[in-house]
């Protein structure tokens, strides 16, 4: 399998970058928006512990709501299954900064990897400590997850988001309207801007999804239940409203991030980290996305057998 990788990844990356269909930055985000979309790496780690990458695959790149699969993550190996209680399963079939539904559904976001439900999983994972302590324990599995200590904040995107981000500060207002934020709003943003703005390289991304993926030789990070819950909350709802579109063309879970990263599970085979800055409308990485079915028929990987 790891020799089949390496003759076709590099192909894959001569192809996706003959296609030059990039898709347009995160320009809301003033940092993001200074990224040249023009950029592409992938890296598979695979069940027998060997990696296989192409492109720019050891560069640095905001991981932004990827980061949403660790911190969830956490708060599962904190309180389980009681943050059902707070935030829905279902897919939202909105954008992922939509207000609408928290008014209809009076302030329980439908899953954790929309905004609004990603900030009551950074709500849950700041209380009884500071977020100094939230992010270190984020940034702690991620150490964990990919064997690597060399994982750091990108403080100027923090920065940059925190100056800009007015639909995420309505939204965690809203949360509190509704008593579904226990932490003061200014702490759960703050925690919130700064997770989303981790670094990684796909290699270290596609490392950190190898417990997810159940890997051998995965760090023992999550019970395989844990697992399984990611896995299905990826595949329904980790490309937001085109996660039916992704399923329907990679058969894989997936959480994509506005910086341009996908992380991809193939359950018990693999775990790949994608990485393309230009978004399609749907805010999914428009290179990563076609990369990502590429290599899944390639390679035969889909949970629909």
């Amino acid at each position: 399998m790891a020799t089949e990788l390496a003759d076709f990844l590099p192909q894959l990356d001569r192809d996706i970058r003959a296609m030059a269909d990039w898709g347009k930055v995160a320009d809301y985000i003033p940092e993001l928006a200074r990224v040249d979309p023009a950029q592409f790496g992938i890296a598979v780690a695979l069940a027998d512990g060997s990696m296989v990458t192409a492109g720019d695959a050891q560069k640095r790149f905001s991981i932004q709501s990827v980061s949403k699969v660790f911190s969830l993550a956490c708060v599962l190996g904190r309180i389980g299954e009681q943050i059902w209680t707070r935030v829905g399963r279902e897919p939202s079939g909105s954008r992922f900064d939509s207000i609408l539904l928290l008014e209809l559904e009076k302030g329980r976001p439908r899953n954790p990897f929309i905004n609004a439900g990603a900030l009551v999983t950074t709500d849950e994972l700041l209380t009884g400590r500071s977020p100094r302590d939230a992010l270190s324990e984020i940034l702690g599995f991620l150490a964990a997850a990919t064997g690597d200590a060399d994982i750091h904040i990108d403080k100027f995107v923090a920065q940059s988001e925190a100056e800009t981000g007015f639909r995420n500060a309505a939204l965690a207002n809203y949360l509190k309207s509704f008593g579904n934020l226990k932490n003061p709003v200014d702490y759960v943003l703050g925690t919130y801007f700064h997770q989303c703005a981790i670094e990684l390289t796909c290699e270290q991304l596609a490392r950190a999804g190898r417990s997810i993926a159940g890997l051998p030789g995965a760090p023992r990070l999550l019970t395989p239940q844990k697992a399984r819950r990611l896995n299905a909350l990826m595949m329904t709802c980790g490309h937001y409203d085109g996660s039916g579109d992704f399923a329907f063309r990679v058969g894989l879970p997936g959480k994509s991030g506005v910086g341009g990263g996908i992380l991809l599970i193939a359950p018990g085979l693999a775990s790949i980290g994608i990485w393309s800055p230009g978004l399609n409308a749907y805010g999914n990485s428009q290179a990563g996305t076609v990369a990502a079915e590429k290599l899944a028929r390639k390679m035969g990987w889909s949970v629909f057998g």
